[in-house]
């Protein structure tokens, strides 16, 4: 399970050091990278075009999820939007890791070929030490290993169809957390409705004579204490009420001294 810190407004932001989609995104931007020096020359890849594209790809899907993850205390927008472009990413990926089989003239697993790589069970990440970096790193590599044999095979097909099965549930597991954030925006809203509702809570708090001058008449409109305030065209002064934050309009003009 993820465990995410939370900012002042009690957002979630950071904590996919803990995400499976995380550890799997990390794996396949590792074995792409692997897989491109390995079996990627200047026979098949002339031009450096196809390493170039796939390597990046890789970097861009496991990149964005951390960069949403990250910008979740400021924008769940962002954060929806940057997992797209995440999942984007290995979906664009997916697909060169298939032409490279078409283009070996091999097929890609069937589905009972793909069940023992699809079924692995990842572990949870351990408990957060003083080391959340090694930590991590280490968890990654502990779950690279439950592939270990297929990634380290000598066939290339071999490594691309595993590639491919990793791919797909990173790209299952970003779907899911879309679905998760989208049904919490449209419960909660984001940073915006967030702020408002803070600042509505500690108004309620706030004793209503603390909000007012002393002299303030109560509003025409809704009651409440005004306040002083100056007309930005005019310069003029004029009583305003302090509920104008939650649309009451109402004002005073204020009589001059000595009246």
């Amino acid at each position: 399970m993820n465990a995410p810190s939370s900012n002042l407004f009690g957002q979630a932001v950071g904590g996919y050091r803990r995400l499976d989609s995380f550890a799997l995104a990390s794996i396949v931007q590792i074995e792409t990278w692997r897989f491109c020096q390995t079996f990627l020359d200047l026979r098949n890849d002339p031009k450096g075009r196809w390493f170039d594209q796939m390597t990046q790809a890789a970097r861009s899907g496991r990149a964005n999820l951390i960069e949403g993850s990250e910008n979740a205390a400021t924008s769940k927008e962002t954060e929806i939007k940057l997992l797209g472009v995440a999942k984007a990413s290995f979906a664009e990926l997916l697909g060169d890791f298939e032409m490279w089989l078409a283009f070996s003239n091999r097929l890609p697993w069937t589905r009972e070929e793909a069940s023992s790589a699809f079924h692995v069970v990842l572990d949870p990440m351990p408990g957060a030490g003083d080391d959340i970096l090694r930590d991590s790193a280490i968890h990654v590599r502990t779950q690279r290993a439950k592939f270990s044999r297929w990634l380290d095979d000598s066939d290339p097909c071999i490594r691309a169809n595993c590639l491919l099965v990793l791919i797909r549930r990173t790209i299952h597991m970003i779907q899911r957390q879309l679905h998760t954030l989208g049904v919490a925006f449209a419960e909660t809203g984001g940073l915006r409705e967030t702020m408002s509702n803070v600042r509505r809570e500690a108004r309620t708090r706030q004793p209503s004579g603390a909000v007012a001058e002393p002299e303030a008449p109560a509003c025409p409109k809704c009651g409440r204490p005004m306040r002083r305030r100056i007309r930005r065209e005019t310069g003029e002064a004029f009583w305003g009420c302090t509920g104008y934050s939650e649309g009451c309009r109402g004002t005073r003009p204020i009589e001059s001294e000595g009246r």
